[in-house]
């Protein structure tokens, strides 16, 4: 291969796994875990990018928060010059790609339809995503020990959590909206970081289960209307 193939592989690469840092914010995961990066070229410093979604009436604001999200995360790369997002087979399209190219942001782009900005709309979704990592790492304390009751997970800390991807990503949680994550701190808090009293565990807890099931079942969903829209699969590949 030529050392100016090399060079475009490796930007590809680069630029790919640079997407793994885009998240849906409905689904909690990777739009490159979801497969909805369609395709990806680079030119040089051009980098072109299409995503897709499941149905082509996803919610707007959810699908322009992805591609805004795409587009900063590679325009961030050192080498980058241009950068090119587009949304295919959706039904505001050409609003969305219009308004990225202009670099119009959200409430430039969706004008008296955006009822709040995206800020917002991030917030309330990491607000979720922590909600489902807590519940997920608590409860897989009470399945290593039968013997542990809900109540007692009020007294547990981040550092009683075993290490491992469920604790990383509570973390990476908890720090995305601005939790501290010293391993003094308690697991099962509100978003304010004060724990919920002892009487409340049980609760608070089946509450946050119904939020993770909701997210996992999302998901789910998603990845099969997807498969079933695009029956062919580019998970990992990249034009």
């Amino acid at each position: 291969m030529s050392a100016p193939a090399l060079a475009r592989t490796s930007r590809t690469d680069q630029a790919f796994r640079a997407l793994d840092a885009v998240v849906d914010p409905e689904l909690d995961e990777p739009i490159t875990d979801l497969e909805f990066v369609r395709s990806l070229d680079v030119d040089g410093d051009r980098v072109t990018v299409h995503l897709r979604l499941p149905t082509a009436f996803c919610a707007p604001n959810f699908a322009y928060l992805m591609c805004s999200d795409a587009k900063d995360v590679l325009s961030a790369l050192d080498w980058t010059g241009e950068v090119v997002v587009e949304l295919d087979d959706h039904h505001d399209s050409d609003l969305i790609n219009a308004g990225l190219a202009a670099d119009a942001g959200y409430k430039g782009t969706f004008r008296h339809e955006a009822e709040s900005d995206l800020d917002e709309l991030r917030e309330t979704f990491r607000r979720k995503a922590h909600t489902a990592a807590m519940e997920r790492s608590l409860t897989g304390l009470l399945r290593v020990d039968p013997d542990r009751t809900p109540e007692s997970l009020h007294g547990v800390t981040l550092a009683d959590l075993p290490a491992g991807p469920a604790t990383d990503a509570l973390l990476r949680r908890r720090a995305a909206i601005g939790l501290p994550t010293g391993g003094d701190r308690p697991v099962l808090v509100g978003h304010d970081g004060v724990p919920y009293p002892a009487e409340q565990v049980p609760l608070k807890l089946r509450m946050a289960r119904s939020v993770r099931i909701s997210i996992e079942g999302n998901a789910h969903f998603c990845r099969g209307l997807l498969k079933t829209r695009y029956p062919e699969s580019v998970k990992g590949s990249v034009s």
